[in-house]
């Protein structure tokens, strides 16, 4: 199983901001540099497991839900990573994915 280091970079960081704790912050907490944290939100280098496990217990998240986006407190994980990965997108390429998607949506079973 292959991760996407970007989105697993924006949990991190959604998770931080939902707990007010800045880069700096959790820094310290890990015992890191700052350049290491913002690399890893930025999904520019992987975390190790045992640094990943620290940092689900300062920002209160599991490690599912950093790795995969399924959170057992929520029943729409898939919506928020499918959010997650349109940030980024073009409005073309946006269009483009609704061009796909929209014959799924309304196929009837």
């Amino acid at each position: 199983m292959a991760f996407d280091y970007s989105l697993i970079g924006k949990r991190i960081k959604l998770a931080r901001d939902k707990q007010g704790i800045t880069q700096e912050v959790l820094a310290e907490k890990l015992d890191v540099s700052n350049a290491y944290i913002s690399k890893i939100e930025r999904g520019k280098t992987p975390i190790n497991l045992d640094r990943l496990s620290q940092l689900c217990v300062i920002l209160e998240e599991s490690p599912e839900y950093i790795l995969s986006g399924a959170n057992s407190s929520t029943r729409d994980y898939l919506r928020n990573e499918i959010n997650l990965m349109l940030e980024d997108c073009s409005p073309d390429k946006i269009k483009l994915i609704m061009q796909v998607i929209k014959p799924i949506v309304e196929f009837k079973e």
